[in-house]
């Protein structure tokens, strides 16, 4: 009985809401037609042409006077609605409008508040970025020679640029060398090998240090990335290189990761994962790799969404750093609770619920850490092959995580669908200007020019979005604009203007005229007449 009752709550509430929508459009025409028909008793024909006397009698003096008044006024609304744009980042007409007439008017603003984990915002917001800008090891990069190389084959472009090999080769430096290498001629040789800058110098290289020392692990990893042209032939060199025996941590941790990424890129997912898994067992303070999210790019080819969260809770902690990878994959299990049932129309009625709610708050964290992703994942720009290294929150990491994590997204019913929907809304959170940001540390200004050096000249680069001005302020300045010109004119050429504006508001009401001599020839030329005779 209740949930009867409640129903037609419902339904009398919404029936109410549409009335009260269409009952504007119902009493405009009717005063329109009240008007008409009580247009004699009124004297509007003749008020008409009184109006009409009055306005062939204006002298262009007063034509000028009114332009420059109107260009006038549209000046100050213009200077007054950029200082607030300025101050506040949203127009005062707007605002007004959204806050008190849109509620008047049966409105509802569905925008989520922005509540949501401010214990994570407050430390990163607290927390200083020295490093904004520092460049971090892609962990999910290419092979050069099964890869990379290939696509070169087959486009002729280069996808790899000039800063991006070069921070690897100081990678490999750091990696892969020491301070006893000379005292080894094969080690020594190596490490020449990743200073030098031409690929077939350096393969040759490592071909020489295995000549002289066929246990030597780091030829053998050269050699897997970069002359090896499949994953099968890398995976074998790595094996090589694991049975030659690593030198040190770093060594056999970068041999052993990679052959976990060559089983994951064979199929053979569940034994990358259980590789992966035991490489952060036996080194769990070597976080820097970042094979963690190796391990969730798995878990969710496997589609093992508990074990993703598992992982998740360890990682996506307020001490630890952020990443694209943690950040989206936490929007997406929020996001795969609601998606395949989520409506735009029946959450803009209805409300969002509790899980849609914390699905959309995740979907603005994460967007807020890196805005470029969106557009990558909804296809709204081409993807490219990812850079060897990644600017995070710029657009390098959105195009590494985006091309690994786009056939995630797609296979969660509805989830690209949430996002389309509510991505953008992330803007209108944060303050203005943005750079001050919401959730995060405010977004760093020189990402836009990091990324341009780690992405191959023929990408567009992505840049921050930036808040758009508001439809009011383009239409004062418009119309100041406008209305200065004609101010102008009238000036100048006060005649010929008067002229002009007589002919335009002839043809302006020319419709309104044509209507009404329609009118006229259907019904009595006074109906309030013939009303009184009866």
């Amino acid at each position: 009985m209740a949930e009867a009752a409640t129903g037609f709550l419902e339904q009398l509430k919404s029936c109410m809401v549409w009335s009260w929508t269409y009952l504007w459009t119902v009493w405009f025409f009717f005063m329109l037609f009240l008007v008409y028909i009580l247009r004699v008793p009124l004297k509007i024909n003749d008020n008409l042409s009184t109006v009409s006397m009055f306005l062939n009698t204006l002298t262009p003096k007063f034509y000028v006077a009114l332009t420059g008044t109107s260009s006038l006024i549209s000046g100050l609304i213009l200077i007054f609605e950029w200082w607030y744009f300025r101050k506040y980042g949203t127009s005062f007409i707007e605002q007004v409008s959204v806050s008190h007439l849109r509620p008047l008017l049966g409105g509802v603003d569905n925008s989520p508040p922005s509540n949501s984990n401010t214990s994570n915002g407050d430390a990163d917001s607290s927390r200083q970025s020295v490093s904004e800008c520092k460049v971090w090891r892609n962990p999910l990069n290419l092979f050069r020679g099964a890869e990379y190389n290939r696509y070169t084959w087959v486009t002729g472009r280069e996808p790899l640029t000039y800063y991006d090999m070069n921070l690897s080769a100081q990678d490999h430096q750091t990696f892969f060398t020491c301070d006893t290498d000379h005292m080894r001629p094969a080690d020594a040789i190596m490490q020449k090998a990743w200073r030098e800058r031409n690929p077939q110098a350096r393969i040759s290289a490592a071909h020489e240090a295995l000549e002289l020392n066929y246990r030597c692990a780091t030829a053998f990893i050269l050699l897997a990335e970069e002359e090896a042209t499949t994953i099968v032939e890398a995976e074998k060199l790595f094996k090589q290189a694991l049975k030659a025996g690593g030198r040190d941590t770093n060594v056999l941790v970068y041999i052993k990761r990679r052959l976990a990424m060559c089983a994951r890129k064979l199929g053979r997912t569940r034994e990358a994962v259980k590789m992966m898994r035991d490489l952060m067992k036996e080194f769990p303070l070597l976080s820097m790799f970042n094979i963690h999210e190796n391990l969730l790019e798995a878990l969710l080819e496997l589609q093992a969404y508990a074990d993703v969260q598992a992982v998740l809770a360890k990682y996506d902690d307020i001490s630890l750093p952020k990443s694209a990878t943690i950040c989206y994959t936490a929007a997406l299990l929020k996001a795969r609770a609601v998606s395949d049932k989520f409506s735009p129309e029946a959450a803009s009625r209805r409300g969002l619920s509790t899980a849609e709610m914390n699905a959309v708050e995740a979907i603005h964290r994460a967007v807020e850490f890196n805005p470029h992703v969106p557009k990558y994942l909804l296809e709204m720009k081409s993807l490219i092959l990812p850079p060897e290294h990644i600017l995070k929150r710029g657009d390098s990491e959105a195009i590494a995580y985006a091309f690994f994590h786009l056939q995630h997204w797609k296979r969660v019913e509805g989830a690209l669908n949430l996002l389309h929907c509510t991505w953008e809304g992330t803007f209108r959170m944060i303050p203005y200007p943005l750079e001050k940001g919401h959730l995060f540390y405010p977004y760093p200004i020189c990402t836009e020019t990091a990324d341009r050096e780690l992405l191959p000249s023929f990408h567009e680069v992505s840049v921050y979005p930036k808040k758009e001005l508001p439809f009011f302020i383009l239409f004062t300045a418009g119309l100041c604009s406008f209305t200065a010109m004609l101010a102008l004119l009238t000036h100048q050429f006060p005649e010929l203007m008067g002229v002009f504006a007589k002919a335009f508001l002839s043809t302006l009401f020319a419709p309104l005229n044509f209507v009404m001599e329609k009118v006229e020839s259907i019904l009595p030329s006074s109906l309030w007449h013939q009303l009184t005779r009866i």
